[in-house]
């Protein structure tokens, strides 16, 4: 008999190929979140679930399932499920660490994007301002090359960026808990406090996964160490950033800007301060939002939960300490 995933919402083909060779797969084909009372009802009888964001993987989702031995996400950020009590449980968490290079894209394209005044020379354009042909002083912006950027964590996504902004001809500097010696090596990037990374960058952009220690890392004392001239980009998770305090630099001038693709509460409600704000562009969670990326992402994940069923190795385990309570030899239903 084969094993049962279940798939909490609709995910790009190639995951569900790949699940589809080896499980039988409880397939709920919406793109829209699965309300709680569904989803514990939906995985009672089942070894595995293929997840991502928008499904909150619970103490009380995990309880349903008394036969679960893995939950994969076809993302990389895991702020989604209560990591902490499914490795107590012997369940495996995987994750798919596979969009490293469209996030970095999109976090140098909103450097660009408000150093540049990109969006807001659009909206000049579509609401009718352009009236002189050239002026001098039209549209100011700042250029990218020798500007200071500094990593708040340098994991896969911050190196991408990193490089990226190498190429730009970038002063680069980093923070993060643990030192990377060797991209200091191989890109020429400092490693700085981060009360120093705030006081003396241009631009930041953050890097970090979501957790109880990073959760409001950038609030109003540290907003408050940045320059007036400088640029806050947030690309990992919204609540990285203490958002009323942000929106209180913007507005008092603590910094020049923001270019965020994440949020506090998504989606951003209609309502939020930020949308009257000139000096902030906002994205809507799109990071890693390419064909080739998401088809990545979900086969990924796909792979993992498949992997963890038969025994082996997952692609990218992200609570290897589960290992010591349930050994991968007692997992194997494949």
């Amino acid at each position: 008999m084969k094993p049962r995933v279940f798939v909490t919402n609709r995910i790009p083909e190639p995951g569900i190929e790949v699940l589809r060779k080896e499980c039988e797969v409880i397939y709920r084909e919406k793109d829209e979140p699965i309300p709680h009372e569904e989803f514990v009802k939906s995985v009672k009888d089942v070894q595995a679930i293929l997840c991502h964001l928008t499904a909150k993987v619970s103490k009380e989702v995990i309880d349903a399932a008394p036969d679960l031995r893995v939950i994969g996400t076809i993302t990389a950020g895991v702020d989604h499920i209560d990591v902490e009590y499914a490795t107590s449980k012997g369940i495996y968490v995987t994750n798919s660490p596979a969009a490293s290079e469209p996030v970095s894209e999109v976090a140098v394209g909103l450097m660009l994007a408000i150093a540049r005044r990109i969006v807001e020379g659009d909206r000049y354009i579509r609401e009718g301002k352009w009236k002189i042909q050239w002026t001098p002083f039209m549209m100011l912006g700042t250029e990218l090359k020798g500007k200071t950027l500094g990593i708040i964590g340098l994991g896969k996504i911050g190196y991408a960026t990193a490089v990226r902004a190498k190429a730009f001809g970038m002063n680069l500097i980093y923070y993060d808990i643990v030192r990377n010696k060797k991209a200091e090596e191989e890109l020429g990037i400092k490693f700085v406090s981060l009360e120093e990374l705030l006081r003396t960058s241009d631009f930041v952009s953050i890097h970090v996964f979501l957790s109880k220690d990073t959760y409001h890392l950038l609030n109003e004392d540290r907003l408050r160490m940045m320059k007036k001239t400088a640029f806050l980009i947030n690309t990992s998770r919204g609540p990285v950033v203490d958002e009323k305090a942000l929106i209180k630099a913007l507005k008092e001038g603590w910094i020049a800007g923001a270019a965020l693709d994440v949020f506090e509460v998504e989606p951003l409600p209609m309502d939020s301060p930020l949308l009257n704000l000139p000096n902030v562009i906002l994205t809507p969670h799109i990071g890693n939002a390419t064909y080739e990326a998401r088809y990545a992402m979900a086969e990924t994940g796909a792979l993992n939960v498949v992997k963890v069923l038969k025994g082996e190795q997952p692609i990218s385990l992200f609570n290897p300490d589960v290992m010591k309570i349930r050994p991968l030899d007692k997992v194997k239903v494949i």
